[in-house]
């Protein structure tokens, strides 16, 4: 492959986290309306399995040649996936959802440190900056004055942890292993674990409450906002550093606002778009080092 057509990949693989981020943030109003009628373990467990289902019955012929290797990674990926969305979906009842969203997404500086301890990939000074320039622009975006700490703020800080863990080790395992295999096995053990913890955490729950549109809403979550963004990360994280999909994958809270703005109707403040601006940059200074060493 020339360099045109690894940059074409790199092009790619970066416009598939940038749609995944797009979801993310419109899956937000879905969830609030969502948790609202369902708890929050059982909801994980109905959409990680719409999830799992979907996956199954599109890749059956591929997950043929699946390995005891590729299980065990991919199961270590659905505990991470698991626990961090369980920690961000009881994070946000205790605390604001803004500093959810900003807290959760402080994995931007986490991730560099991580993958130079786990995968032995020194950050760059690029990375690193970016990552300080995207925790500013998160910070202007999301929070809102109080800044506090309470339960619900340490919940979302663990939840950014394990967000952080499975970016790296996404990385990790797609240097030698099949991501959609990995990705499809990652959703079936975060399924299990929920179902498994579900009624120990929450008892039982009456499914009868799900109407027409709430069943939309799951189907949204379940076969968009799960299957088809962790395909895309999962493959587009194959081309690019966990350091770049990290500040990509933190336009989530972008997006979040974007949608705000449409359907809530809040306010662009000049904050916000520095905010942006800033988020913009960070992306543009952390690929900017990768390119040039190659």
């Amino acid at each position: 492959m020339n360099i045109q057509d690894g940059k074409g990949i790199k092009a790619l693989s970066a416009l598939g986290l940038i749609v995944t981020t797009i979801i993310w943030g419109s899956a937000f109003v879905v969830m609030k309306n969502s948790v609202d009628i369902i708890s929050p373990t059982y909801l994980l467990a109905l959409r990680f399995t719409i999830a799992s289902i979907a996956l199954v019955a599109v890749f059956f012929k591929r997950l043929k040649l699946v390995n005891k290797t590729e299980i065990l990674c991919g199961s270590l990926l659905g505990v991470f996936l698991f626990v961090s969305y369980l920690l961000q979906t009881y994070g946000v009842k205790y605390t604001t959802a803004s500093k959810n969203a900003f807290i959760t997404t402080l994995y931007v500086i986490i991730v560099p440190f991580l993958h130079w301890f786990f995968n032995k990939k020194r950050p760059s000074v690029n990375n690193i900056g970016a990552a300080v320039i995207a925790v500013f622009g998160l910070a202007l975006i999301s929070l809102e004055g109080d800044l506090s700490i309470n339960i619900g703020d340490l919940l979302t800080l663990f939840c950014g942890l394990f967000f952080a863990f499975h970016i790296v080790f996404v990385d990790r395992y797609t240097d030698h292993h099949d991501p959609v295999r990995l990705t499809v096995i990652q959703m079936v053990a975060a399924a299990i674990l929920s179902w498994v913890l579900a009624p120990i955490m929450e008892g039982t729950q009456d499914f009868t409450v799900i109407n027409g549109s709430m069943l939309i809403g799951l189907l949204y979550l379940g076969i968009f906002s799960t299957m088809i963004c962790f395909l895309l990360q999962n493959v587009g994280q194959k081309h690019l550093s966990p350091n770049t999909t990290s500040i990509i994958l933190s336009f989530e809270a972008v997006f979040g606002l974007v949608f705000s703005v449409i359907f809530l109707g809040e306010e662009v403040t000049p904050k916000l778009m520095a905010g942006c601006i800033l988020l913009f940059s960070s992306v543009i200074l952390s690929e900017y080092q990768r390119k040039k060493k190659a």
